[in-house]
């Protein structure tokens, strides 16, 4: 009988087909997530027109949603340590999608917005447990990177808006926004055949013979033996949220929700407001959706590139340069430079703010052990989701005000220079990651593998 580290077997992995796979499938996902998040703001003129809105009432509408993903963040990721990451994953990407199919029949704002809400939940429940799956998934010389590239599908459902509402918006109407957005729902079924349910979790319900053939597929060291038994971490007695902030971790906690709060307000205010503040600054309406375009590919490049970076430099060295360098290029945006280089302070903004929480959400996973990982990263989620609401009500605010137009840009940097400040908080020499490696060097022994 052999006693097996299945954490260890994939960690010590190489990336292959049955990675890649996963990978896809899981940025598949977050594309769906971002394009059904990013899409409101493309059909806000539209909305307003068609319903007479005024601009709180449309500002509130678009905080219900994201108050719908803090209720799915606290929560979905706990149903998640108990159901299982591929049940709770599918039913939140079903929730979502049907609600932004039934959000294009809408007749009026109120129930345009319940439609919003619900399926804000499955949108705000999603991300951190498909993060946290891409992870545990991932090998670990490559995780934040592979983190990286698979969280970009976000950013590629917000590019996809910025392409679609050009031709759909104006010819089709705002409803066909949200019908193109529920196209996913016919890939349920194949999702639901290829993406794979977490070790851990089989793990921990003794279900062995499930874990054997993924681990093979994954390492191929391993080649299992009818007798293997498996080990992972299991939680001890008490609530899983408690367990965030005990042995040691409680200051870092604090400082993850700091930075996620902090980086979302950066996030969902740009996303919401760039536009604005950019006609507000004397450009053309015309050009919102090509600020919105560059916005979301920087934040491509900055969770690819980000990744990659923290993995060979170190996660608190990295963010703490993304965070104050899109500090610098959001507050020199307000100055109206020449168009090549505004277009790329833009790119850098989303590169520094929506990648930099692409690589802060890789480093929850690697800070936090396997039982709680996706409580943590749900919590930190959940409530820097307090930072997705408040961000859009903070650029309506700077908008009412009237300020110089440099200021409402050097407003929107201040979140991102408190966020560097929290990453240099962090303490590393209590995360799961040192840990595991400190006692890999001391000689400890972990796993054992078949030959």
């Amino acid at each position: 009988m052999r006693q097996i580290n299945a954490a260890q077997i994939v960690d010590e992995s190489k990336f292959n087909a049955f990675h890649l796979k996963i990978l896809l499938w899981c940025g598949f996902v977050l594309l769906c997530d971002g394009y059904d998040l990013v899409v409101y703001g493309s059909v806000i003129p539209s909305l307003t027109e068609s319903w007479s809105l005024t601009s709180s009432t449309a500002g509130f509408i678009g905080s219900v949603a994201l108050i719908g993903a803090l209720v799915g963040a606290l929560t979905c990721g706990i149903l998640a340590d108990i159901f299982g990451r591929k049940k709770v994953i599918i039913s939140c990407f079903v929730l979502f999608n049907f609600m932004t199919l039934l959000t294009g029949f809408s007749q009026g704002p109120i129930e345009f917005a319940v439609y919003r809400f619900l399926g804000g939940i499955g949108l705000g429940g999603i991300m951190p447990i498909v993060v946290s799956l891409a992870s545990e998934y991932s090998p670990r010389s490559l995780r934040s990177m592979l983190v990286g590239v698979m969280s970009s599908g976000f950013a590629v459902g917000g590019i996809a808006v910025s392409l679609l509402g050009i031709p759909v918006i104006p010819n089709l109407g705002w409803e066909w926004m949200f019908y193109l957005g529920a196209l996913p729902l016919l890939a349920v079924p194949f999702l639901i055949k290829s993406l794979p349910e977490s070790v851990s979790f089989h793990v921990a319900k003794g279900d062995y013979e499930k874990v054997k053939p993924v681990l093979e597929k994954l390492n191929r060291n391993y080649v299992s033996k009818q007798d293997d038994i498996f080990e992972v971490d299991l939680p001890k007695a008490g609530m899983p949220v408690t367990k965030i902030f005990t042995e040691k971790r409680g200051l870092s906690t604090l400082m993850f929700w700091i930075v996620t709060f902090m980086a979302l307000v950066m996030v969902y205010g740009l996303g919401t407001w760039l536009p604005q503040l950019m006609v507000s600054a004397g450009f053309p309406l015309q050009s919102s959706l090509a600020f919105l375009f560059a916005l979301n590919f920087g934040a491509m490049v900055g969770q690819i590139g980000g990744g990659w970076l923290a993995d060979r430099m170190g996660s608190k060295k990295i963010l703490f340069v993304m965070f104050i360098l899109g500090a610098i290029c959001l507050s020199l945006i307000g100055f109206k430079p020449l168009a090549v280089t505004l277009y790329l302070l833009v790119a850098i903004a989303g590169a520094c703010s929506t990648g930099a929480q692409c690589v802060n959400n890789a480093y929850a996973t690697k800070f936090y052990p396997t039982h709680i990982r996706t409580t943590g990263v749900g919590w930190a989620l959940g409530m820097g989701r307090f930072g997705a609401i408040f961000g859009p009500a903070f650029g309506g605010i700077l908008l009412d005000l009237s300020l110089p137009v440099p200021m409402n840009f050097i407003a929107f940097a201040i979140p991102g220079v408190i966020a560097a400040i929290g990453i240099t908080i962090i303490q590393d020499k209590y995360s799961d990651f040192n840990i595991n490696n400190h006692n890999t060097e001391s000689g400890q022994k972990l796993v054992e593998t078949a030959k």
